[in-house]
């Protein structure tokens, strides 16, 4: 089926008058997703060059459209605000596309949104992606193949990186989705990986881990016990500095945890090979097929 995001997906993008709101709802609509409608404070009224007709509120739009779905594209300090609205206008699922949202905010949003049923992807999440179904975020939708193959990444371009050469090797995807690099974010690795193990598409899962957090410890912990999924991985950082914040701001090795040796060891003792480089997963795909 895919997890997330399908043919049933319809979208309210949050900041749809701005430059990448714009943009990237003309190229979700191109690629099939059911753009219905878009919110801009004081917008309200205007339709975009797409036909997508523009509200001032999320309530507004909700109720008018039947949306199920938001993507923020809202610059990060009123990004968080923008999820508040989303939860408060009852959709199930809110992509929140936007880097740099203060980690006190989203402290005060997660929690929010659990409340109100909402789950929340990112932020500073490249977002979700089911292919053939529909696209949600900023991801190329030009590179991925309808399959079997779920991917989990904490970053944007390796998560493109290494779905070009599965495409390319005939090995499609069920769903890939950026959690988002950030310290805090709403559905993580582990989530991610509960979601697949319930979607009767996918059968095996790319996870793609990066140095900080021990998200992917836990995650060797979870096949150890019997992960009803095969598992390939990759981890990024392998030559990060301890106490050097490389690339993501939860990309970070401290305390003496959450090095990309540890994490490598730790899904080699629950069984799951780590690729050394991104083109490498292909061939550990290949045997796990």
């Amino acid at each position: 089926m895919s997890i997330l995001v399908d043919e049933n997906t319809r979208l309210i993008v949050q900041g749809i008058t701005g430059r990448d709101g714009a943009f990237h709802a003309a190229q979700m609509i191109e690629y099939g997703t059911e753009v219905v409608g878009g919110v801009t404070p004081g917008k309200g009224g205007m339709t975009t060059d797409s036909g997508v007709p523009v509200f001032d509120t999320m309530e507004e739009a909700v109720r008018e459209t039947g949306a199920n779905t938001s993507v923020v594209y809202v610059p990060a300090p009123f990004a968080a605000d923008a999820v508040f609205e989303a939860c408060d206008a009852g959709v199930e699922l809110v992509v929140c596309i936007t880097e740099g949202i203060p980690v006190a905010d989203m402290i005060k949003v997660l929690p929010y949104a659990e409340r109100r049923g909402t789950r929340v992807v990112g932020p500073n999440s490249p977002g979700v992606i089911s292919p053939g179904s529909a696209k949600v975020g900023i991801m190329p939708g030009s590179i991925h193949r309808k399959g079997n193959v779920g991917v989990v990444s904490r970053s944007g371009t390796l998560t493109y990186e290494i779905v070009y050469h599965l495409s390319e090797n005939g090995f499609g995807q069920s769903t890939c989705i950026g959690i988002g690099g950030d310290p805090v974010v709403g559905t993580n690795l582990l989530d991610t990986m509960e979601l697949f193990a319930e979607d009767d598409q996918t059968e095996i899962v790319v996870l793609i881990g990066e140095i900080g957090g021990n998200d992917e410890e836990k995650a060797a912990e979870i096949i150890k016990g019997g992960y009803p999924r095969k598992v390939a991985g990759f981890i990024a950082g392998r030559t990060a500095p301890p106490g050097k914040r490389m690339g993501h701001a939860g990309a970070i090795v401290t305390g003496g945890s959450g090095t990309a040796a540890d994490k490598i060891k730790a899904l080699n003792d629950a069984g799951v090979r780590v690729a050394d480089t991104p083109a490498q997963i292909v061939d550990i795909v290949k045997d796990l097929a």
